[in-house]
């Protein structure tokens, strides 16, 4: 009887669990081209390498072997900082998931989960909501894309209260 009871539980919180949060939607497609090219962060929640970084870029580059060359930089303590990389589409993703790897053979997952019609600013999340970017290709986003940008961010269950502004003036 304890095994029975024991395995009920179990299969009871894995559906608690399992329901209590959608999978994170993508953009529906994700033109490579028109993606490639210099985004300014915005707002993000910090990786351990980007802790006091202001003048924070990123720039893309689609390469003619499928995948898309990385370059981020910032500013730290005065020195630019910068990294390259490569991010590979997953297939049957229209583009808007893909894995980044900044060191081989580590790669981690980059969704593209809001885009701007125009391309003017997009989203970077992970499935498990622990990361999160918005770029621009402005050093500023309008705070009238911004505030409706925040709620469909927290509807998409982000915790926008854990955003830090990147410092974009004087670079």
């Amino acid at each position: 009887m304890p095994r029975i009871f024991f395995a009920m539980m179990t299969i009871s919180l894995f559906s608690l669990f399992s329901c209590s949060r959608q999978p994170l939607a993508t953009a529906a497609e994700v033109n490579l081209s028109r993606y490639a090219g210099k985004w300014y962060e915005i707002a993000s929640f910090p990786i351990s390498p980007q802790r006091g970084c202001q003048c924070t870029t990123a720039e893309y580059t689609p390469t003619e072997k499928g995948y898309v060359e990385v370059y981020n930089r910032c500013t730290k303590n005065g020195k630019l900082s910068s990294i390259k990389g490569k991010a590979f589409p997953v297939k049957g993703s229209n583009n808007s998931k893909l894995k980044v790897q900044f060191f081989w053979p580590f790669r981690a997952k980059y969704w593209i989960i809001e885009l701007a019609d125009d391309y003017s600013y997009a989203v970077v999340g992970h499935p498990n909501r622990k990361y999160l970017w918005i770029l621009s290709r402005t050093p500023t986003l309008p705070e009238a894309t911004l505030r409706p940008l925040l709620e469909k961010l927290q509807q998409k269950g982000f915790d926008t209260s854990q955003l830090q502004y990147t410092v974009q003036q004087g670079c």
